[in-house]
């Protein structure tokens, strides 16, 4: 049911990195674990959820990130809520992996995703770690993008190349998640590596950076995982030489095709929304300050009331009114305000356009995908949110999520 979002077709490999994916049995013959490795050149840094409910491979994976070679993923299960018991689990899981790899013991980071509340099955996966190890390859992006769904539609993988100073980089980057998504980083995991040779410093800004562009500017239903973690690998394999300030210039480059694959992995997960139909573009301008534009938006973006309209089809555009009137916003003054589906203006300076009909308004809303775009009309500020509609089949979705 994913909105114009179509399997991904053979994602480069990137030099430095080797990914496997088996199935433990748990899932019947569905792959649900899965690891990435890198070369010991490789740097690491990452963003993770800031929900008070944080799983504990999240506490884990946090601890490791100046140690890591390599990211061990298991779907099904989101190991949350578990407590200690929990975060033993995921210590002994990378533990024994790290054994049959001849790795240090505190080399692997943890990720879980899945049924919150309930222990790891860890007969079954540690039965499956000794396959695993063995199936490492360059070429398995797919199979690891595959593994790391849960309600997920479509495997969701991206490949760039950018050449700086003569030297092609590659990025190649996975994600997850269909629902329980408003990562707050810093139910979904992304993943991105890339063949440059970055410092820890300039790694750890850039995966803030990135983050707050892509992954923290979508929304499906408002509500944030117990296990939302992006992370960035920077190989260290390729020719080119090392990235080790902000200053260079290089970085620019590098951090925008990053960024690039960061926001197509974002926008993917919107696509793959839980019961979506539509893809629609939320765009917050004349703000005074970014924070104000992004309040907005995601008052829009997630009122239950303006994304049933979105899915009906109902121009009924007093929804995007009181959605933006709500917002905690100081002294917004509703005469300032303006309110365009595509380019059709429906409000101007806070009543209906002159130029306004329902029949415009709802041929845009009959789109599969579409933007709406709020002028708050107070600033100079810009902000933009993905989100989508809100259908029958996110209820059914949810509703039999345990059965």
């Amino acid at each position: 049911m994913a909105v114009n979002l179509s399997a991904p077709k053979n994602p480069l490999a990137v030099p430095g990195v080797r990914l496997a994916a088996v199935s433990s049995g748990v899932n019947g013959e569905r792959d649900d674990l899965a690891l990435m490795v890198f070369d010991p050149s490789a740097v690491v840094a990452g963003v993770y959820t800031q929900s008070a409910f944080a799983a504990p491979p999240v506490w884990v994976a946090k601890e490791r990130e100046n140690t890591s070679r390599g990211w061990l993923v298991n779907s099904g299960n989101a190991n949350a809520a578990t407590g200690e018991p929990g975060r033993k689990d995921a210590v002994a899981l990378c533990q024994q992996t790290a054994a049959v790899l001849e790795l240090e013991p505190n080399s692997l980071q943890p990720f879980s995703t899945g049924v919150i509340g309930e222990r790891l099955p860890m007969d079954e996966l540690l039965a499956a770690i000794p396959k695993l190890a063995t199936s490492l390859r360059p070429d398995n992006w797919l199979a690891f993008a595959s593994a790391i769904m849960t309600t997920d539609t479509v495997a969701k993988a991206v490949s760039e190349q950018v050449t700086i100073d003569g030297e092609a980089v590659t990025v190649t980057g996975v994600a997850k998640g269909s629902g329980m998504i408003k990562p707050n980083m810093a139910t979904m995991l992304a993943y991105i590596a890339c063949d440059a040779t970055v410092s820890e410093e300039v790694l750890q800004r850039s995966v803030v950076e990135i983050a707050n562009a892509s992954f923290n500017r979508i929304t499906v239903d408002g509500d944030t995982s117990t296990n939302d973690c992006f992370m960035l690998c920077a190989s260290g394999a390729s020719a080119l030489s090392p990235i080790v300030s902000v200053e260079d210039p290089r970085l620019l480059y590098l951090e925008d095709t990053i960024a690039s694959v960061a926001k197509t992995l974002a926008q993917s997960i919107v696509r793959d929304g839980e019961g979506a139909t539509k893809f629609v573009t939320v765009t917050v301008s004349g703000g005074a300050s970014r924070t104000e534009c992004l309040e907005v938006g995601y008052t829009v973006a997630e009122s239950p009331l303006v994304k049933t309209a979105l899915f009906a089809g109902d121009a009924n555009w007093g929804r995007f009114c009181m959605a933006i009137g709500r917002a905690q916003i100081e002294s917004l003054d509703a005469a300032g305000v303006s309110l365009y589906l595509d380019e059709v203006e429906v409000a101007h300076r806070g009543i209906m356009s002159p130029t306004y009909s329902e029949e415009a308004g709802a041929a845009v809303l009959a789109k599969e995908e579409f933007e709406v775009r709020i002028d708050l009309g107070r600033g100079a500020y810009t902000e933009t949110i993905w989100t989508t509609d809100l259908s029958y089949e996110y209820v059914r979705i949810n509703a039999d999520y345990r059965s």
